[in-house]
């Protein structure tokens, strides 16, 4: 049998303008007794069979106005991606749509069970835990099977009549479509009418389940970003928690305190009960333990671990972390040893405890061996500046005990020497030699000096006292030990210095050391025939003296090195000149442990002037006197 095509809009039109007219005959025909029963058969036949087009005609209607509204739903909920602002908006579109009561909108879990995540009704308000009654049988079956499910009539429906939770909730109308991600099931969309029954078509199941399939893909995309931002601000909060704990470790070169700062973060992040941290000694083949954090644990009653022990065994073997389970009685108990690692080696081990089972998952096995390879550069380091301080140490005392065990032969062969020149009966030539001696001692003596002083200085046993210095004569002392050396080198000496000068605060030896010092500089670094100026100058606060020369100069980078211990420039000039290279360390720290400073200012070609500032004296108020 042919299938007539529906007619359209215009068509059907005229047939209800034909059906009225029949109406109005039938009526007529009615009111006069002359009704002819088969023309009444045929119209109320067309008649009927209008009606069912028309009905056609507005569920088309409908449907059509649903797929609008699923298009324009469908931009609405790819706007954000926020979870629950998109299970909302999912769950209002679906309630819009499908004109249902209640909607339920649930996502299975870690477990694979579902839980409501939204709950809504048909004024968009949120419903209550309470409320939550829905069928567990069609949610189950559209989840194991992954197809929808509608029905008119719950109650009378051969499929789920008698189910429990049809009966307890008194459900009818129901709708359910599975949420597909990815080939798999993540959810179902669940929405019914508990007091009408034929409220769902399958047409309206078809409309359900094609917005559901693009729901499923924005809640997906929305889980995804929540998770991978959820992960992306969990490292950023690790990596400036560790940033943190690099400057704290950094922050010195004390080796106890970054092995403290180790443990206790550990600890700390892992919530373990007790900490411990051990150093490997190759020369004894055995874990030195060296910090403890918490409680007592396997590890802190004693000072060493043999390499036998299963778990220290296994890490230095593997380089990996080792974990260990045990129950004692009732108490289970996990240690974690993980690797301490330099350059390839493991140099030592963190040892966590925790009385529970299972407690050190990847992550924080992850976490606690980024602290422990931080805590091996700042525990190398800390070990390299321990044998650098030891060394200093070392050379110190080996300096001043040389220094010390000098001073008696020299004194002795300077004194021997004046004795021969006052009453010997040397010759010329003998006198030259037991002269060119006694300068050489003097040298000696001074360069002994020096590494006293440098020594003192590294351990922090130099001391200078604070009193009144007068700076005119100081300037004489100095004077009265330079000029013979000035005048054999044809300099010309000018000073220009006031007799009414503040006095200074420092110590009057040290101040007169530092004087000669740079007076024997100008001299030696000035070419023969030069011009040395001494100045001084009251700045209230503050007196300046300043030496300047018109020798050789000296470059910016020669500026900056200067202080360097044992750093001289290359020059010839100064080559050919007696020095250690010790003098103008010990100048600046004299000068910092007096309160003062020095300054430099030198061209190359013509010369430098050194300037040296200390404080002027304030005498101590008088104490009054008791009564």
């Amino acid at each position: 049998m042919t299938q007539i095509p529906p007619r359209n809009s215009h068509e059907l039109q005229m047939a209800l303008s034909n059906a009225r007219q029949n109406l109005a005959l039938l009526r007529s025909q009615a009111q006069a007794n002359s009704v002819d029963a088969a023309y009444l058969d045929g119209r109320l036949a067309a008649l009927e069979k209008l009606l069912d087009e028309l009905a056609a005609s507005h569920q088309d209607t409908i449907h059509q106005k649903r797929l609008a509204a699923l298009y324009d739903v469908s931009r609405v909920i790819g706007s954000s991606l926020d979870l629950q602002t998109v299970l909302d908006q999912v769950m209002d579109a679906i309630i819009q749509l499908t004109e249902a009561e209640r909607g339920f909108l649930m996502l299975l879990d870690d477990d694979g069970k579902l839980a409501v995540r939204v709950a809504r009704n048909f004024d968009q308000e949120t419903l209550e835990s309470s409320e939550f009654s829905v069928s567990r049988t069609i949610t189950r079956e559209v989840v194991n099977s992954g197809k929808p499910v509608v029905t008119t009539n719950a109650q009378t429906d051969p499929r789920y009549a008698g189910q429990a939770s049809i009966v307890a909730h008194a459900l009818r109308s129901i709708m359910a479509t599975p949420l597909r991600a990815r080939g798999n099931v993540i959810g179902v969309v669940y929405v019914d009418n508990r007091i009408r029954t034929g409220i769902f078509s399958e047409k309206d199941l078809e409309v359900l389940d094609a917005f559901a399939a693009q729901a499923a893909v924005s809640i997906d995309n929305a889980r995804l970003y929540g998770d991978k931002d959820q992960a992306l601000a969990a490292r950023v909060e690790e990596l400036t928690m560790l940033q943190w704990i690099d400057r704290q470790l950094n922050e010195t070169l004390d080796m106890t305190n970054a092995m403290r700062i180790t443990l206790e973060w550990s600890s700390r992040l892992c919530h373990a009960e007790s900490a411990s941290l051990g150093l490997y000694n190759p020369e004894e083949n055995v874990l030195r333990l060296v910090a403890h954090y918490g409680e007592p644990d396997e590890f802190s009653g004693t000072d060493e671990v043999p390499m036998t022990h299963p778990l220290i065994g296994q890490v230095f073997e593997t380089h990996e972390a080792a974990l260990q389970f045990s129950t004692a009685g009732e108490q289970e108990r996990t240690i974690l040893c993980v690797p301490v690692r330099r350059e390839n080696s493991v140099i030592g081990i963190v040892a966590l405890a925790a009385n529970r089972p299972n407690a050190f998952d990847e992550d924080a096995q992850a976490l606690v061996s980024r602290l422990a390879d931080r805590a091996a550069i700042a525990i190398e380091n800390g070990r390299l500046y321990d044998a650098v301080q030891a060394a200093n140490r070392a050379k110190s005392e080996f300096v001043s005990l040389v220094a010390h065990e000098l001073k008696v032969p020299m004194t002795s062969i300077a004194g021997y020497a004046d004795l021969m020149l006052m009453v010997g009966n040397a010759d010329e030539k003998q006198t030259g030699f037991l002269s060119t001696i006694k300068k050489n001692v003097e040298r000696m003596m001074v360069l002994v000096s020096d590494l006293t002083d440098i020594s003192r200085m590294e351990s922090g046993q130099l001391h200078v006292e604070k009193e009144a210095v007068d700076v005119y004569a100081v300037l004489e002392e100095v004077k009265e030990g330079v000029l013979q050396q000035i005048a054999d080198h044809k300099h010309m000496l000018v000073e220009k210095v006031p007799r009414d000068l503040p006095q200074l605060s420092g110590d009057t030896s040290r101040v007169v050391q530092v004087l000669v010092n740079l007076l024997s500089n100008a001299y030696k670094y000035t070419p023969e025939g030069g011009t040395i100026t001494i100045q001084a100058q009251n700045h209230g606060e503050q007196v300046s003296v300043s030496i300047s020369d018109t020798g050789i100069g000296m470059t910016e980078e020669q500026i900056a090195k200067l202080g360097t211990k044992f750093w001289r420039a290359e020059n010839d000039h100064v080559s050919n000149q007696p020095g250690t290279g010790l003098g103008l360390a010990i100048t600046r720290n004299l000068l910092t442990l007096m309160g003062g400073d020095l300054g430099v200012q030198s061209v190359v070609g013509e010369g430098s002037t050194f300037t040296l500032v200390l404080p002027v004296w304030k005498a101590a108020e008088p104490v009054p006197a008791s009564s």
